[in-house]
């Protein structure tokens, strides 16, 4: 006889031999094994097999994410103006020693201005890439941004300043939505890895671009120093408005509004058919039956379903995945011109060690490709946490030494660089891959909004509290900051060894299966799963030949 509880996991689809077959039921028996052929195709793959038969999903994906170029660009723009000569005479105040700064009250509001208006901007991406798609989203984001830069050139004064970096955090929060989840839904799973981390890249390359213009901009003595910085930012709208134009929809969203000739349509704009043993009807049919299994646990896609059965603890892992960017102590990389000039080095150092430090997060992130293809995403997060946890604390001891000791300051500059390689060689780029992976299909786009938003808060408290560590008009913690996010970085290293599941090499519908059962967030990676039948079991069960490669250890 039936308990309650039994009743209400079989209600849930806690039990895959309820669930399953439920599914498979509503679905006819054709449909279902093509369904099962396509995902064994897609685990047989390798990467450079996925590479030649999807070369067009490859390229949209990479079309769409350089819109990320630019947030990353005007972010550390901002943070960089801060200690740019001819900003800080326009927006700051003057000091008693004769020289300007932007007091800390603004620099938390300038910064924490864009971050307000990428929340409201990535609640509205959520509902409105659900509704019309992610092509009309990403277009209409690129359109305001147009217009908005025209009130950062012009600003006359540091409110309108703001109200600028407030209008531009809406097509920021789209830029961030919109990329990662079309990067996970047009690719195979052999090459979801790679161009959901793609999108960390872009950031980094917009991170590098801005500090190679502020470096080159450093001799000019007019306003035109951070002007013409502003006016760079129109490169990039209008050529890649051009391109999602004409780019496909996403086969997975026109499969969930129940469009499958359409969806079939878009696959085969994204494939190439060298490879004769793809077929575009298994593909839909694997959409469908994955579809189908997602529905039964939840028909709803609101963002309250979010937080429903087990879509609340995928929503938990991708918030604090997401969150942990923002807390790891990165917020010295993001103020870290000005961090190394509160540290003791020369204007036109600081800005040099800025260039070389993200010029490193970018090979980093290319320097991630290869690991992830031999480590799983859970491993480079661990791993990657403790080494920062540790390069907080050489920051922090060495900036205990007196500000008389230049060595010092090259010793915390030069640590900082480390931090930032390690960073985008973990942390950084793997957090594209987990949001993206984690959440259930049906409800993906609203995840990474919400997960996108906590880290939101999180760089908000970045924000406010970073400025009054730095400022030396403030607490003047200057290096020993570090100490403060050691601590943090420590709490979080406990999270990532007993939250964070493995889905390296893992289908959506797997992936489904193991959240349904409740599996422990260590013995993801070492359960067998099989969601065409509802069969799930531990090590003594022999593992399916689509099992997952074996982290490196």
């Amino acid at each position: 006889m039936q308990t309650k509880d039994d009743l209400k996991m079989a209600e849930v689809g806690a039990d895959p031999t309820v669930l399953l077959p439920t599914v498979t039921q509503n679905l006819s028996e054709d449909l279902v094994v093509e369904a099962k052929d396509a995902t064994s195709l897609e685990h047989q793959m390798t990467a450079r097999q996925a590479l030649k038969l999807y070369p067009k999903a490859v390229g949209w994906s990479i079309l769409l994410s350089l819109a990320i170029i630019m947030e990353g660009y005007d972010i550390v723009l901002l943070n960089s103006f801060y200690a740019f000569p001819a900003f800080v005479k326009k927006f700051g105040e003057l000091q008693p020693d004769g020289s300007y700064q932007v007091s800390a009250p603004w620099q938390a509001g300038l910064s924490n201005g864009a971050l307000v208006g990428e929340i409201f901007g990535l609640l509205i991406a959520g509902v409105a890439s659900e509704r019309y798609g992610y092509r009309k989203t990403m277009i209409s984001a690129l359109v305001a941004i147009c217009g908005f830069i025209f009130i950062q050139f012009f600003a006359p004064n540091i409110e309108t300043l703001q109200v600028a970096y407030i209008l531009c955090g809406f097509p920021w929060g789209v830029f961030q939505t919109v990329t990662t989840t079309y990067a996970a839904e047009v690719c195979p799973i052999a090459l979801r890895a790679y161009l959901t981390t793609y999108v960390n890249l872009c950031w980094v390359i917009g991170q590098v671009i801005a500090s190679g213009v502020l470096r080159g901009m450093l001799s000019v003595e007019n306003e035109w120093a951070y002007k013409a910085p502003y006016a760079i930012q129109w490169f990039w709208p209008i050529p890649i408005m051009i391109g999602v134009f004409f780019a496909p929809e996403s086969p997975w969203w026109l499969v969930r509004r129940g469009r499958i000739d359409a969806a079939a349509a878009a696959i085969d704009r994204l494939v190439s058919k060298a490879d004769h043993n793809f077929s575009t009807e298994q593909k839909v049919a694997m959409m469908i039956h994955t579809n189908e299994m997602e529905r039964k646990i939840s028909d709803g896609t609101s963002y309250f379903d979010c937080f429903k059965g087990t879509e609340l603890r995928r929503t938990e892992i991708v918030c604090v995945v997401w969150s942990m960017q923002a807390l790891c102590g990165s917020a010295l990389m993001g103020y870290s011109t000005y961090f190394y000039q509160q540290a003791g080095l020369a204007t036109n150092q600081s800005f040099n060690f800025s260039l070389i430090q993200y010029a490193l997060g970018a090979f980093g992130t290319v320097f991630s490709w290869l690991l992830m293809t031999y480590c799983g995403r859970r491993t480079l997060y661990l791993h990657g946490m403790a080494v920062l946890f540790v390069l907080l604390l050489i920051i922090g001891f060495v900036s205990l030494a007196p500000e008389s000791n230049t060595g010092a300051s090259w010793a915390i500059g030069s640590m900082l660089l480390v931090f930032t390689l390690v960073y985008d060689c973990t942390v950084g780029p793997v957090c594209y891959s987990l949001v993206a992976e984690i959440p259930s299909t049906r409800l993906r786009s609203k995840s990474i909004v919400l997960a996108r938003n906590v880290y939101n808060i999180g760089c908000i408290f970045n924000a406010i509290i970073t400025p009054y560590m730095l400022n030396p008009t403030a607490w003047n913690w200057k290096g020993k900051t570090a100490f403060f996010w050691a601590g943090i970085n420590a709490i979080l290293i406990v999270w990532t060894f007993f939250r964070l599941p493995e889905p390296k090499g893992l289908a959506y519908s797997e992936i489904n299966v193991l959240f349904e059962r409740k599996v422990s967030a260590r013995k993801f990676r070492t359960t067998a799963v099989d969601p065409f039948n509802g069969v799930t079991s531990e090590l003594d069960t022999p593992k399916p030949a689509v099992e997952m490669v074996e982290d490196v250890k």
